[in-house]
């Protein structure tokens, strides 16, 4: 593979000249000088970011080819490790790919692209698995930063009617909360500046840490009881509204949807403060929303689990790799065990906490039975009542993604392809031979 060397013929042009020079091709590039606008506005590069496994490429090669061309180079190269599971990569073979659509589908975009940061320290390797994002996901952010922002709006609403009174009187924590803020506004800039996101990261949250800490330590469900208190009661309400405001800027490239939401609850315009002023001390002419939707939601453990364990064993073997199956032989007895019969569909719609199941009622003769199934991506709700399908009446029943089921249709499928199996003329309750 590769161009042949003309002059020795035990040699051949790497790929990476073909594959580095994109970087600028893309952009616009032209050998002659006529560069379209965006090469003239992004290159040089400010940093490249790659895994560690292709610096030479960009440390070497990708020099040699900028300095031929007499291009710029760019300004960094940012080599970052890999995501380790149990202490190695991740293979189909050992059957422990993670898939990142699976996991931004239960957890969101952001609350994958915070797990990452949280991850991966500078120049080493991090480590991913289930346990420990279900962990982050239900310990920093439902439970840390979560609630932070849901007593906060809460707090202001009850207490002030949404309104951020200016006339305070100072508790004796707020000194502590406001150095912590600024203090840690200093060290985030500089850990970023430094790629040091895992550190950046840890400093954003030194801030929701201690906010949480002050909402104990002033304990506004008491200052709210005595008139006397209302300025200091004020003086809470302000300085947690500014740990909200300060963390939505500083979160605002891990999670950007959330730190836009966080604002939005605030009643603060969008556009998102200038990294080099933002300290404490914001005034505040808006009222916070009404109501703000928790933004995180603790997850079970076990059933996510269950859940990944299923969704990983459907695609241990791709399918490239995919060879002619094995069919094991079973007995009549062993086909016996299993009892199916026909069901009718009477109402179906989408899972509450999984975009691609549907829950069904599905009435079998006598009874009625909820049955969850994995089919939303080729089957529209609405256009399942009235369908008669064959049911697997005698599975253990479980719960997934929160939902109990009890059952199983049957479908047939063909790579991408999937169609329930139906029946036209019998009714329902009918024993499937």
């Amino acid at each position: 593979w590769g161009v042949p060397v003309d002059f020795d013929n035990k040699h051949v042009v790497y790929v990476w000249l073909d594959a580095l020079t994109n970087y600028i091709t893309g952009l616009g590039y032209d050998v002659d000088g006529a560069h379209d606008q965006k090469y003239n506005e992004f290159w040089p590069a400010d940093v490249h970011v790659i895994g560690k496994d292709i610096i030479r490429f960009h440390t070497i090669y990708w020099p040699i080819f900028l300095m031929a061309l007499d291009v710029p180079l760019p300004k960094k190269v940012y080599g970052h490790g890999w995501l380790l599971q149990d202490g190695g990569k991740m293979s189909k073979s050992k059957g422990n790919v993670m898939y990142a659509d699976d996991l931004v589908r239960h957890f969101g975009v952001d609350g994958i692209r915070y797990y990452l940061l949280c991850e991966m320290p500078y120049a080493n390797d991090g480590t991913i698995t289930y346990e420990n994002i279900i962990a982050r996901d239900n310990s920093d952010l439902a439970n840390t930063l979560g609630n932070l922002i849901n007593r906060t709006i809460s707090m202001i609403n009850k207490y002030f009617n949404g309104s951020l009174n200016n006339d305070i009187e100072k508790t004796d924590f707020d000194e502590v909360l406001e150095s912590t803020i600024n203090i840690n506004i200093e060290d985030y800039k500089k850990e970023m500046s430094a790629f040091r996101l895992q550190n950046a990261v840890n400093k954003m949250n030194a801030i929701v840490s201690r906010a949480n800490k002050y909402i104990d330590e002033t304990t506004p469900w008491v200052l709210v009881k005595d008139e006397n208190c209302k300025a200091k009661l004020a003086s809470v309400m302000y300085h947690l509204a500014e740990a909200l405001r300060v963390t939505s800027n500083l979160i605002a490239p891990i999670m950007p949807e959330v730190a836009e939401k966080n604002r939005v609850a605030l009643g603060i315009n969008l556009e998102f403060d200038d990294m080099n002023t933002l300290k404490f001390g914001y005034n505040y002419t808006n009222n916070v929303v009404e109501k703000i939707e928790p933004l995180f939601k603790r997850v079970d453990l076990a059933e996510e689990l269950a859940y990944f364990e299923a969704q990983s064993k459907a695609k241990e073997v791709s399918k490239e790799e995919k060879q002619e199956e094995k069919i094991d032989e079973i007995t009549i007895d062993d086909f016996a065990k299993v009892s199916l019969k026909v069901g009718q569909i009477i109402k179906s719609e989408k899972h509450p906490n999984a975009e691609k199941l549907l829950v069904s009622q599905i009435k079998i003769g006598n009874e009625t039975r909820q049955i969850v199934s994995g089919i939303a991506k080729f089957y529209d709700p609405n256009n399942l009542i009235g369908k008669k399908v064959i049911v697997v009446t005698n599975l253990k029943p479980v719960k997934i993604r929160g939902v109990e089921s009890f059952g199983m249709v049957l479908c047939a499928s063909n790579g991408d392809d999937l169609e329930l199996i139906e029946i036209k003329e019998l009714k329902d309750g009918s024993i499937v031979r």
